[in-house]
């Protein structure tokens, strides 16, 4: 064991590569996406570090390409799932005791490795499973991925680093210890890197983990397996099992050794899951840490003073990249009526512009709504408007699954700020604008606070300073990432931490120090050099 104290490489943003056509990035990233098209693959479960097959086969297609084949996975059963916990617990003797050097080392190479030879198949698998355009890809899958292991093995030595005052005569230390039994992170299908941030912060910290994928990312999932198995990751510490959430969640809720969730998708599943287990509470070694990013209903307010081109900008960048498939995404919009004629023409123009097709053409901005339940529910929302007397289509309200789920990016203009999909989380290419009275700004404000449930990100513009103060101050609780004159999306790691309150989640921030905090229990440890030797106080004394 060294006795140094070790400083890590300081952590800095990954570059996004531009892809621009000719660059030596794009024809690397085409050959991949060619390559994993041309052949098929039968993803496994991994438990303990050995590949599991069953004999419960389903095919994977991408959303965008539905007559392809990417190849099948192995559907597993609560047996895999109390497999994979006793995985976990066999490896955790081992890993916690390893030096945080080491463990700081897996993932530093994992993220030289997924810079360097893993970045192409990591993002080609993203592309093609989850329907990504090259550049959200990118971000997503490649950059913030680097990103969330390298500031973690920073914000780690941070928190270590953080110890208590001493007295003469004593010295005071606190230990981070892993957290008893096994983390069970259960991710949701739009962001690789959230899928892998919510396996490795925890294990980072010392803990193993039980992981339950959504079963439209499995195939880029099987790759990150790869890539943690390359960084060095012993076997055990993370145990990826294929089955339905309710399957997983009873066996891993019901276990004496669970310890805590690791958490993002939809708020009523993760209601459902908090309820499971407050009524299970006694059954745990320990109160199990419960960390969840839930969804939201984001807004952009546009200020009377604000410019209809930045505006209209954000609105179609922040309702309309990924299809509108992010947490973050902008979702209902509140524009002044002097800026709005404005607003209106750039949007449509804009959305005129947009091409939609496959991933594997990188002149396509949109691709395909994620699986057949989504666009189904979307195309809902989508008729209801058509039909109502209250509502005018702006913008698309097309579409089709003959070929892939391709929905056109939709503007609902909508005469009641209270209507459904002003008020309700859709996750897809629909953006509802309700055209304010643009003397109402504070009452307005008071309607973006209290439309919705959620609170996850929103975004102000304005070029008055008063007003812009005034946003930030009666919009406070209404999101956890809060932007001022720009779009309500693309947090950087190490620069936003990430996530919101009310309905949106327990805002631990993904990103940053906090997060990792949960992933630990502290102990006080207090060293006395010279016990007392007498009971006696000298009050005692006559």
């Amino acid at each position: 064991m060294s006795n140094a104290f070790f400083n890590v490489p300081k952590a800095s943003n990954e570059p996004v590569k531009a892809y621009a056509p000719g660059s030596s990035e794009r024809k690397s990233l085409q050959a991949k996406l060619a390559e994993l098209k041309s052949s098929t693959v039968d993803v496994p479960m991994i438990i303990g570090g050995k590949e599991v097959f069953t004999s419960d086969k389903h095919t994977m297609h991408p959303p965008h390409e539905l007559k392809h084949t990417l190849g099948s996975y192995s559907k597993g059963t609560a047996d895999h799932v109390h497999q994979a916990i006793n995985a976990a617990l066999a490896a955790k003797p081992k890993w916690e005791a390893m030096a945080w050097e080491d463990r700081a080392a897996i993932f530093l190479k994992a993220a030289d490795l997924l810079a360097g030879p893993f970045r192409d198949v990591v993002n080609a698998s993203t592309m093609l499973c989850q329907s990504k355009n090259v550049m959200q890809a990118e971000i997503d899958s490649a950059c913030e991925l680097i990103d969330f292991f390298k500031f973690n093995v920073q914000y780690m030595t941070d928190l270590y680093k953080e110890q208590p005052e001493s007295n003469p005569g004593m010295w005071n230390r606190l230990d981070y210890r892993p957290l008893e039994g096994f983390v069970f992170a259960v991710t949701p299908f739009n962001f690789t890197s959230i899928c892998a941030n919510l396996c490795a912060a925890p294990a980072m910290m010392g803990n193993v983990i039980v992981w339950k994928p959504s079963e439209t990312q499995i195939y880029s999932a099987y790759f990150l397996m790869q890539l943690f198995k390359e960084a060095g990751l012993p076997d055990g510490v993370i145990n990826m099992v294929i089955c339905d959430g309710p399957v997983a969640g009873d066996v891993c809720f019901s276990h004496p050794e669970f310890t805590g969730i690791h958490f993002t998708g939809s708020t009523r599943t993760f209601q459902f899951m908090w309820k499971t287990i407050g009524e299970n509470i006694s059954k745990y070694k320990t109160y199990p840490r419960i960390v969840g990013e839930t969804g939201g209903k984001d807004f952009v307010l546009a200020h009377p003073s604000a410019h209809a081109e930045q505006v209209a900008t954000a609105l179609s960048r922040g309702a309309f990249e990924y299809q509108g498939q992010k947490c973050s995404a902008a979702s209902r919009a509140y524009i002044p009526s002097n800026l709005w004629p404005a607003v209106k023409d750039r949007i449509q123009k804009d959305l005129a512009s947009f091409r939609m097709g496959k991933v594997d053409d990188f002149g396509n901005f949109i691709n395909a709504v994620i699986d057949e339940r989504s666009f189904d529910k979307l195309v809902t929302y989508i008729e209801a408007a058509k039909k109502d007397e209250g509502v005018e289509i702006i913008a698309g309200a097309k579409y089709s699954k003959k070929e892939g789920y391709f929905i056109e990016p939709t503007v609902l203009l909508c005469q009641d700020p209270k209507y459904v999909t002003m008020c309700e989380e859709l996750f897809g290419p629909v953006l509802s604008i309700y055209v304010y009275d643009e003397k109402a700004w504070l009452e307005t404000l008071d309607l973006v606070d209290t439309s919705s449930p959620y609170a996850l990100t929103g975004a102000v513009f304005s070029q008055d300073r008063y007003a812009l103060a005034e946003a930030t101050t009666r919009l406070k609780h209404a999101a956890g990432n809060f932007y001022i004159n720009d779009k309500p999306t693309g947090a950087v790691v190490g620069q936003q931490p990430f996530g919101g309150a009310r309905a949106s989640g327990t805002n631990d921030k993904a990103g940053s120090k906090h997060n990792l905090l949960r992933w630990v229990s502290m102990q006080t440890i207090k060293e006395t050099f010279v016990p007392a030797t007498d009971y006696r106080y000298p009050f005692l004394g006559e």
